[in-house]
């Protein structure tokens, strides 16, 4: 099997899309490692601001509800400005609230607000404007990777870029559990919001919207991208018809396409499994396997590499699939369909009581998700061309609801049962959904044309 992302032919017009995929995955990588922040910090958190499994619930899902409300603006705004610009805001801004989370233990526990105590409510708020900051970024990868690979590359670029959410566990996990355990787990909020920061000025100095716009791109280079079916037109802002603002009767077609709402679905229940992994597994393997914080974070790591093998591992079959003359649809189905159903074995552990065995099957389920989590090449192929920034984000929107719900009914389901046993078996579950969607809603995968509105 050839890998054509790195094919000397592939290499010989030019690397520039390369380099832009870089730093896609070096900014994603951030960007999960700041979500996952609250989940390896939260052992040592809840017990020092007295947080209950429920209101760690509702803390966990405070960053999906500000990033799903914040998708179709996000998205209007990258088909205006372009994802350079907004992408640049984007990280600064959540790296800034990132760092405030890190000062909530300086309010006071007996002051009291929504309720709750200051310091608690105001964790809630800092995660409300993370979800809000981050809101652009994964539409924004996907309106770049659609502007800079072809269709035959774009599986494997999509999965490289959605992988950095597993390289940032296995990454940033022990490293934010030392800083726990050894520092303080305000010091792990300070330290990510500062790469963030840094990783901002890094963005606006080095990337570009389109191959339009890039100095130095060879002409071969430039030719490749184009007759391989990149959205070369309408990549840079202001340049789609939607820029003028979203239109109502776009997003009406978008939701009313029975192939994309089956898309919508499946990502859904795909990011059930991403949101427990972010969340509750760190806590999960400190109260439910005993586990100390510390080997925690490195075990965590462990599952994570599977997910980041899987996930690169998927785009890569999807593309083979592709160059030998199977049909888009099949060529992406295949992987989502085999991730999903080894990530359903995750249910096992709830019959296992050696934890390697649990880590074991954690690790499957994990690579099993990274196989299956094609959605963003999806986006890409399907998305149509007037509003690649605002598709990307409705698709974004459904998937991330799963964000605000799974924490919360994890968070019952632990509080009621004392046990993660049901929690196993509800996100387990989602990934049976998914396949099923696939199968007997998608149908063919192609790219919707709009109609004049």
């Amino acid at each position: 099997m050839q890998l054509s992302l790195s094919s000397p032919a592939a290499g010989g017009i030019g690397r520039a899309r390369f380099g832009v995929l870089a730093m896609i995955f070096i900014v994603t990588v951030l960007n999960y490692a700041d979500r996952a922040t609250v989940g390896v910090a939260g052992p040592v958190l809840s017990k020092e601001l007295g947080i209950d499994a429920v209101q760690m619930g509702f803390i966990f899902s405070a960053f999906s509800w500000s990033y799903v409300l914040g998708q179709l603006p996000g998205g209007w705004l990258l088909d205006k400005f372009g994802a350079k610009q907004v992408y640049a805001w984007s990280i600064l801004l959540w790296s800034l609230f990132t760092m405030l989370q890190g000062s909530v233990h300086h309010m006071g526990m007996d002051q009291m607000l929504f309720g709750l105590p200051l310091a608690v409510s105001a964790l809630f708020l800092m995660r409300l404007m993370v979800g809000l900051a981050e809101s652009p970024s994964f539409p924004a990868n996907g309106r770049m990777v659609a502007a800079w690979f072809p269709v035959k590359e774009r599986g494997t670029a999509s999965a490289i870029f959605n992988s950095a959410q597993y390289f940032a566990t296995v990454l940033f996990a022990p490293i934010m559990a030392w800083i726990v355990h050894a520092i303080g787990w305000s010091e792990v909020f300070y330290f990510m919001g500062g790469l963030g920061i840094v990783m901002s000025v890094v963005w606006m100095r080095t990337m570009h919207n389109s191959p339009a716009d890039h100095p130095t791109i060879t002409r071969a280079e430039r030719d490749h991208i184009e007759a391989g079916g990149a959205l070369l037109a309408g990549s840079a802002g202001g340049a789609g018809k939607a820029a003028s603002g979203p239109k109502l009767g776009y997003l009406k077609q978008l939701l009313g396409n029975r192939m994309l709402m089956g898309v919508y679905i499946a990502q859904y229940c795909v990011n059930v499994l991403t949101y427990f992994f972010l969340t509750w597994f760190p806590i999960y393997l400190v109260k439910e396997r005993g586990m100390s914080l510390l080997n925690a974070g490195i075990v965590a790591a462990l599952p994570a590499i599977c997910g980041f093998a899987g996930g690169v591992l998927g785009g890569v079959i999807s593309d083979w699939l592709l160059r030998r003359g199977h049909s888009l649809t099949f060529a992406r189905k295949v992987p989502i369909v085999v991730g999903m159903l080894l990530s359903t074995s995750m249910i096992a552990c709830n019959y296992v009581g050696i934890e390697a065995v649990v880590v074991g099957i954690m690790a499957l389920a994990f690579f099993g998700k990274g196989l299956g989590a094609l959605g963003w090449a999806v986006v890409s192929d399907t998305s149509p061309k007037e509003i690649a920034g605002l598709s990307g984000a409705l698709f974004n929107t459904f998937g991330n609801v799963a964000g605000i719900v799974t924490p919360i009914v994890i968070g019952y389901i632990v509080q009621t049962t004392h046990s993660f046993n049901g929690a196993l078996v509800f996100v387990g579950a989602h990934a049976l959904v998914a396949v099923l969607s696939y199968l007997l809603i998608v149908g063919e995968i192609k790219r919707v044309e709009l109609k004049p509105v």
